[in-house]
């Protein structure tokens, strides 16, 4: 395939898996994993239509993209009844694609405990139609059994972009509340009990009391329990405050709109009420804008003054503070200063005419 139609695939990849995740979030409004469901909302969608429009030459190339795409969401970590609907969206596709043979599905090796898992807990659950979809898909040899999920080209320098995973298809954490149960809390206690027995004994029989044998807490079975009690009811709660919040979605976004109203209208208020900064280079020309000045009559005064800088030198003699004997050093002509300078001395006109006279 070139390189065209490698973006050409690139672009389909993300409208097909739009597709998918519209039908799956369907599948799991229904709280089903029944097939018939599955198949009511496949035939609303008319779904079976993705494949009408291909060309023969991108009919194989296409089937496998759709194919890969709904193979994504047939694995961990989606929840059991979205690897279901994956596993429904994978036999519709299969059977409905428009490629001669049939473009099979990729099963990687690292996925194959995931799927027998999975029909593991199909069969405990007695979840019969996830069972003979799954047996259904074996019989007709749709897997291809590979050792990686996808082709590998030989100097393929080709970034393929991951999607973002959908977190309302996740499955929630439930292990905490699975792993700590009645059972396992009353052998918990029975072995605390126990072991704080030992200690208080081997206590009694040293002469000194070691401090570890005051580290057992006789709290610990019950503060496990209410840790596993809180974290069930902050999944609670947290499920209720995004309920509530896609319920306020909309008055929030009209509230927001009104403030943003309210502030532009502010920001124009502000900007008409004062006069305009002038540029750098035009601001010998500014004059200053005053109301009362000019109800009263013409401002004769330019609201721009020119302060002339100081010289250097009236600098220096202002910031430059030296000491009596040192000035009378400086002031003096020194012998260097006397030689690159004309001599000349101002006589005193009345010594002048006496001398003559």
């Amino acid at each position: 395939m070139s390189v065209k139609g490698f973006k050409e695939m690139d672009f389909y990849r993300k409208q097909v898996r739009s597709d998918c995740v519209e039908l799956l979030s369907r599948f799991q409004k229904t709280d089903s994993v029944r097939f018939e469901v599955f198949s009511n909302i496949w035939r609303e969608m008319k779904f079976s239509h993705i494949f009408y429009g291909t060309l023969n030459r991108e009919k194989r190339a296409f089937s496998r993209l759709i194919l890969d795409t709904a193979y994504s969401f047939f694995l961990p970590p989606f929840s059991f009844q979205i690897r279901v609907g994956g596993l429904y969206l994978l036999y519709c596709l299969y059977q409905c694609q428009t490629a001669s043979p049939p473009e099979q599905i990729r099963l990687a090796l690292k996925d194959w405990l995931d799927l027998s898992k999975f029909e593991k807990d199909a069969v405990d659950a007695q979840h019969l139609d996830a069972v003979y979809i799954l047996r259904q898909l074996m019989f007709q040899k749709a897997f291809n059994f590979t050792a990686m999920p996808t082709v590998l080209v030989y100097k393929k320098k080709r970034k393929v972009e991951k999607s973002a995973p959908c977190e309302e298809f996740m499955e929630r954490a439930t292990r905490p509340q699975e792993l700590i149960n009645i059972e396992l809390l009353e052998e918990l206690s029975n072995i605390h009990e126990l072991y704080g027995n030992l200690k208080s004994s081997v206590s009694l029989t040293s002469e000194q009391a070691d401090p570890s044998f005051n580290l057992v807490r006789k709290d610990l079975i019950p503060q496990l329990r209410s840790t596993v009690m809180d974290f069930y009811k902050w999944q609670q709660r947290k499920d209720g405050t995004d309920e509530d919040e896609d319920s306020d979605e909309g008055t929030s976004s009209k509230q927001e709109c009104s403030k943003r109203a309210e502030l532009i209208a502010s920001i124009k208020s502000k900007a008409f009420g004062e006069a305009a900064e002038a540029p750098k280079s035009r601001r010998h020309r500014q004059v200053e804008v005053n109301q009362t000045n000019y109800e009263a009559g013409p401002s004769h005064s330019s609201g721009y003054s020119r302060r002339n800088k100081p010289s250097l030198k009236t600098r220096t003699n202002e910031n430059l503070y030296i000491s009596g004997d040192l000035w009378k050093e400086v002031t003096t002509a020194t012998h260097i200063s006397r030689l690159t300078t004309l001599d000349f001395v101002r006589k005193d006109p009345r010594i002048a005419q006496g001398k003559t006279s």
